[in-house]
């Protein structure tokens, strides 16, 4: 290993977001995190995750559904709606690809790296959506059906459907599949 190499610009200049937390605080962002939010890093650091999300329901919801998996096997990822911080999108809204490593599995928020992959290139957010449609949606893109959305929400199926057949009416979707691609494409 070159002992001349810099770790800490190697984490500033990753070509993807990367936060440090603590307890669901950003304790150290990279440049990247910074440009796909839309804030400066004293903007980031020391505040709640909370800031990033669309609603404090997605907050809690995401935190208390991904404590089990980060408990099995320390990491977690998925695909959600996030909201940019400030500068001229601020309020905007998107897809975003979230990868988390817990780095004590027995208490999973009490330290963890996170990183931030900005979708909104190839799958921009064309609808109007409620905290629950944002969910129902990133799981429908996942390919999941009703009833394991509805396992994986602590929903009921026939609720999944509900918000399914809403985002079809927004998306103006013929089909399941029409739905999953109008997500996709935007």
């Amino acid at each position: 290993m070159n002992p001349d190499f810099d770790y800490r610009l190697a984490f500033n200049l990753a070509p993807i977001g990367l936060v440090l937390s603590r307890n669901r605080t950003m304790v150290d962002c990279n440049q990247r995190v910074c440009e796909m939010f839309g804030a400066a890093r004293e903007q980031l650091v020391g505040q709640s995750f909370l800031i990033l999300y669309p609603s404090a329901d997605e907050y809690e919801r995401t935190g208390a559904r991904l404590v089990p998996l980060l408990k099995s096997d320390g990491t977690y990822a998925d695909d959600r709606i996030m909201k940019r911080v400030d500068g001229r999108f601020r309020g905007e809204t998107f897809w975003c690809h979230v990868t988390g490593r817990a780095l004590n599995r027995e208490a999973p928020h009490e330290a963890g790296i996170w990183s931030f992959e900005d979708l909104s290139s190839r799958r921009p957010v064309k609808a109007e959506l409620t905290a629950r449609e944002r969910e129902v949606a990133a799981h429908v893109l996942d390919g999941l059906t009703a009833k394991e959305i509805g396992k994986v929400l602590t929903i009921s199926h026939r609720t999944v459907e509900i918000y399914r057949a809403r985002l079809m009416r927004k998306y103006q979707a013929s089909s399941a599949a029409d739905l999953v691609h109008k997500l996709m494409v935007g």
